[in-house]
């Protein structure tokens, strides 16, 4: 990559836009996560990818994966996590039903509305409505464990592999192949309700703060859109919980339900989400030294999805401390949100190097920037958000 910085960002776009059009599903309106591996459409990378397409000026496009991403909707408000429109039948076997998987994951529609309308793209009427009934769904429907949102499923998160699931792995320790088989075995525990839609897992009975947190930040980003009350009003008491989850010894916020009293304090990057609501000034504060911190979090490739000293970290393996770029975005975007620009621009500079040198993949190795997973991965292509802002933008 060129060392002068126009030609970088001029490179950077080439090479994101070839990777998003060779995966773009153009009857569908998607951009495939990564044509040989994800061929299918993903929920918050949908959602992602909209940022993306606005960026590089194709606002059309970047509508047409909005309304892909919440065309699953069903009259509960539940969103599918999953959407199978190259073929409707696949899903029936996993699933038990037609073109959609049968559990959500983040709801970052909230946030790509509110930044597509912020850039003067126009989201239709409709598909800002269908944002609206998603988050009611998560907000007054899905019940909630001390307070926080219950996730009925690992994937919902869409951290599949954390280690804050590993008390659930059968047997003594995590073991992968276990692990893989009891993903699959505990969908037919979920509890649905009259039309389908995912409220409850007693083989899963987790309320994360990671994706209680990605929720509220998404209400009160569409919020300032549509100024609906039904997203605002739920927030203070929904950020409470997730705040009385912190805890200063392990520095993190601690998961609630079946983990609470061991895995669900790990020190993962999706258990610092709760820093895009968090009210708590001394929690921002560690927060934010650990995402400095070489022997913590911070590495030469950008934020590691696992606190180095977890017994669980491996800078290679799947959810155990790679590089997650959407992560690194997000944790990113909650810095610069909180004034925090040093903090934020060491997220920036190191993400944005991280997403180079792996080849835009999926995931990467922090320390030698080792491209891992599908590569190229077209959410990484956040990376040019990130080239084209400044830590004081």
């Amino acid at each position: 990559m060129p060392g002068d910085p126009t030609d970088r960002t001029s490179a950077l776009r080439l090479r994101v836009r070839a990777a998003l059009e060779a995966a773009w599903v153009e009857e569908q309106g998607y951009t495939a996560p990564n044509t040989d591996v994800y061929p299918w459409m993903w929920l918050w990378d949908s959602c992602f990818h909209a940022l993306i397409w606005a960026e590089l000026g194709e606002p059309v496009r970047a509508q047409r994966e909005l309304e892909a991403a919440l065309s699953t909707i069903d009259e509960a408000g539940f969103v599918a996590h999953m959407g199978y429109q190259l073929d409707p039948e696949r899903p029936v076997e996993l699933w038990g039903r037609r073109a959609a998987s049968s559990i959500t994951q983040p709801p970052m529609y909230g946030h790509a509305i509110a930044r597509l309308r912020a850039r003067g793209v126009a989201v239709p009427a409709d598909v800002v409505d269908s944002a609206v009934e998603g988050l009611r769904f998560l907000l007054e429907t899905r019940p909630r464990i001390d307070g926080l949102i219950h996730v009925v499923h690992p994937w919902e998160t869409g951290c599949d592999d954390s280690p804050r699931w590993d008390d659930l792995c059968p047997g003594a320790d995590f073991d992968l192949e276990r692990w893989r088989a009891f993903k699959v075995e505990s969908l037919a525990s979920i509890e649905q309700g009259p039309h389908g839609e995912p409220l409850h897992n007693e083989s899963f009975a987790v309320g994360s703060v990671g994706f209680t947190a990605l929720v509220a930040f998404n209400a009160a980003e569409l919020a300032t859109v549509t100024g609906d009350r039904r997203l605002v009003d739920p927030l203070d008491e929904l950020v409470a919980a997730i705040d009385a989850r912190f805890d200063p010894e392990p520095r993190t916020w601690v998961d609630t339900g079946a983990t609470a009293d061991g895995s669900g304090g790990a020190r993962t990057a999706d258990g610092l989400l709760p820093l895009l609501v968090s009210r708590r000034e001394d929690a921002v504060r560690i927060i934010t030294e650990q995402l400095l911190d070489e022997d913590a979090y911070a590495s030469a490739y950008g934020p590691r999805g696992v606190h180095a000293g977890e017994p669980s970290y491996d800078a290679g393996t799947y959810w155990r401390g790679p590089v997650w770029p959407q992560l690194a975005y997000l944790l990113w975007v909650a810095l610069r949100m909180r004034g925090e620009a040093d903090a934020a621009e060491v997220v920036r500079t190191t993400t944005l190097s991280g997403a180079i040198e792996s080849g835009l993949a999926e995931y990467w190795d922090g320390d030698s920037g080792r491209g891992l997973g599908a590569i190229p991965q077209s959410w990484t292509g956040l990376a040019l958000l990130l080239e084209s802002a400044s830590s004081a933008g």
